[in-house]
């Protein structure tokens, strides 16, 4: 069952802690789309097992706006976790990940396009390069976000 994928913060350290190469991504995932899934997949062939860490609800609005999130982060966390190429999941509560990258250590950490080396938070890059993560930028795939399917949505309900 795909629940079993979601675990605590606790878990996901002795897992780490097992030596298996784990690449750790984050986001919202508030609509899943093709270009999550792309990147999904793509973040998790660079491993032996992948972890998203996904934004709570609250986090989500602080981040994207008072409308926002259209899913609860159960349900992110649910459909997330039903992906195959989804090893593991896990909700983090705050506006940065760096507590749970502390806690966790991946080996490698992956970002969508959307962002370079150089526009990833201080505090989370400093984190990641004292613990050494590989750090990977995954291409995004053009014309797919959340924001325009929404955008879309509006549209269609306009008419």
């Amino acid at each position: 069952m795909s629940l079993s994928k979601i675990k605590s913060v606790t878990e996901l350290a002795a897992i780490a802690g097992s030596g298996r190469k784990i690449v750790f991504t984050n986001g919202c995932f508030d609509l899943l789309h093709v270009g999550h899934v792309r990147y999904l997949q793509a973040a998790r062939a660079l491993g032996e097992a992948l972890l998203v860490a996904v934004n709570g609800d609250a986090s989500v609005r602080s981040l994207k706006g008072p409308s926002r999130p259209i899913n609860t982060e159960a349900e992110r966390a649910e459909v997330l976790a039903s992906l195959e190429c989804v090893d593991f999941v896990t909700v983090f509560h705050s506006d940065r990940v760096t507590s749970l990258l502390r806690a966790i250590h991946p080996p490698i950490y992956v970002k969508g396009g959307d962002y370079s080396i150089e526009s990833l938070n201080a505090e989370e890059l400093g984190a990641l390069r004292e613990m050494g993560s590989a750090i990977h930028i995954l291409p995004l795939v053009p014309g797919k976000s959340t924001t325009l399917i929404i955008g879309k949505m509006g549209a269609v309900g306009n008419q």
